[in-house]
């Protein structure tokens, strides 16, 4: 294990080490531009002294506005090397948010790089300096590009300090207005050092990059986790060629969330129903040809480390996927705690739960079942908010997840809802809903659900619907979702029991504000706009509803 002081240190060995290695892949306009450690050296420095000679003091604020891409990446590490602290945005927020963000964070220049829909949120952007990339078509204040040809690359690089704020991460906002959780770069490293113990790699990794390096688990665990190791990064080019960038790339770790691994089997499905997959891998001489062309397929051919994180995973689909060859190791953490926590991995594997707890984490359970964490990379705090970061820590210095769960006795943690998320029937029953919807989740027909009931007797099923429930008619889509509601209701609590399902007419995503940029359900949001139906729904006759 290499022992560096800071991500930048990392990339500075590599670079030293293997210059002529290729350490980004970037496919713009069905061309792909590489970069080799050398090379991104040179960009990185020249943007560095760029940043430099604006005179911002030491530290200062400077925010990063682009979906994953080969600048993502030479961006940070520029402004890592210009001495400054990042300040990472989702790239699917709206104007408004984005102003919210720069403004609380006083961030004093900004860098934009690859957006789908970048003239809807430039208004969001306040009188700053402003970076753009003009290789994803961007043409904001002062060009990248225009920066390669005429800046002379920084020459003294700062050393940093474990202690240094290395960045501002705010939260997507499941239950509120994001807040911002200050790391230090002692922070990462220490994430990055529980990492690199838990998972052995090979010499020269390959890594794909794709959910969005502003959330906590993407920036650790792959984009810091990459750097410490000496990874090779692929980015996608679009939505529309994932599955073939992905195919492509056949990285040795991957990491995904729960809606990806739906769509994965949809798609798997959709070519292979059930029936024939099941008599194919019935055969022993087809079995593991087939397990090798699903994996191929889906670009796990390679995958030595293939985790699942950011909300519960539902054990039916993580042994569907371990029937074709694929385990996936359900892991636990959130921004506060960056991420170090709880996770299954080789030989302490328990699908169903989020495993046990990673080595230097203390951690226990409140009164009320709230998992509790201290390990030796909790969060400094929130930015310019010391009463809510008080509100966050026990008397302990634990933090407070918000999260409920329970311990088996052999160790392993399991999720059984949220604090917040829970809420109380007419009948005066609590109910915690992330259960129920993993239950549900099992049916082939929903794509989402959210269990909701504040208000009337018995709850109910919001759901969107999946490529093959939208195939089915009306009367067999109904009769197969009234089949796995009655499969499900026996095995809960009379007051737990689902009394409708409805389905929605909008789809939830990031742009209408219904998911978080990664993939989670904003219940606040989906209950805002359908509370004041509950009622009439509860009363209508039949058990399936169509909004």
């Amino acid at each position: 294990m290499t022992s560096f002081n800071s991500p930048l240190d990392a990339f500075l060995y590599w670079e030293a080490k293997t210059p002529d290695r290729i350490f980004l892949k970037q496919p713009v306009d069905s061309k792909l531009y590489t970069y080799t450690f050398k090379q991104a050296g040179d960009e990185v420095r020249k943007m560095a002294s760029s940043i430099k000679a604006y005179n911002f003091p030491r530290r200062s604020h400077i925010a990063l506005l682009s979906k994953n891409c080969a600048h993502w990446m030479m961006s940070d590490l520029a402004i890592m090397m210009s001495d400054h602290v990042s300040i990472p945005i989702y790239p699917t927020l709206n104007a408004e948010s984005i102003n919210q963000i720069l403004v609380h964070s006083e961030s004093k220049a900004i860098i934009i790089g690859k957006l789908d829909n970048f003239q809807s949120q430039k208004p969001g952007i306040p009188d700053i300096h402003k970076i753009s990339i003009g290789l994803y078509h961007q043409r904001e204040g002062t060009l990248w590009e225009d920066i390669m040809q005429s800046q002379k690359a920084l020459q003294e690089i700062p050393r940093m300090h474990k202690s240094d704020l290395h960045t501002i991460i705010y939260t997507s906002g499941t239950t509120g207005t994001p807040k911002g959780v200050m790391h230090t770069i002692g922070n990462f490293m220490e994430s990055t050092s529980a990492i690199e113990s838990m998972i052995k790699l090979s010499q020269t990794p390959r890594f794909f990059s794709y959910l969005p390096l502003a959330h906590v688990a993407e920036r650790v665990g792959v984009g810091t986790y990459g750097l410490i190791i000496g990874a090779e990064f692929s980015f996608p080019e679009s939505l529309e060629t994932f599955a073939s960038d992905l195919e492509t790339c056949q990285p040795h770790l991957f990491f995904a969330v729960p809606r990806i691994w739906a769509k994965f089997q949809e798609k798997i499905l959709e070519k292979l129903p059930q029936k024939k997959l099941n008599f194919l891998l019935r055969i022993p001489l087809l079995n593991d040809v087939i397990k090798r062309k699903l994996k191929q397929k889906l670009g796990l051919r390679h995958a030595e480390f293939i985790v699942s994180g950011a909300a519960p995973l539902s054990a039916n689909l993580m042994h569907w996927f371990e029937n074709i060859g694929v385990t996936i190791f359900q892991a636990y953490g959130m921004t506060e705690d960056c991420i170090i926590s709880h996770s299954n991995r080789p030989q302490v594997n328990k699908i169903g739960t989020v495993g046990k707890a990673l080595p230097d984490v203390e951690t226990k359970l409140s009164p009320e079942g709230e998992i509790l964490i201290k390990n030796t990379c909790l969060m400094k705090g929130y930015y310019k908010a010391p009463d809510i970061t008080a509100t966050a820590f026990n008397a302990e210095g634990y933090l407070k997840t918000g999260d409920i769960g329970e311990y088996g006795h052999d160790g392993y943690l399991s999720i059984t809802g949220r604090i917040k998320d829970q809420f109380k029937t007419d009948k005066g029953k609590y109910i915690s809903p992330t259960p129920i919807e993993l239950q549900l989740s099992k049916s082939a027909d929903i794509e989402q659900i959210c269990i909701v009931g504040t208000g009337i007797p018995q709850p109910i099923a919001l759901i969107t619907l999946s490529e093959a429930g939208k195939a089915k008619s009306k009367i067999d889509l109904t009769d197969s979702l009234v089949d796995a509601v009655n499969q499900i209701n026996p095995g809960l609590e009379k007051h737990e029991r689902i009394e409708k399902v409805v389905i929605m007419k909008e789809e939830w995503n990031v742009d209408n504000g219904l998911t978080t940029p990664t993939l989670k359900v904003k219940r606040n949001s989906i209950e805002k706009i359908h509370r004041d139906f509950y009622k009439s729904w509860f009363k209508m006759e039949d058990m399936v509803l169509f909004e």
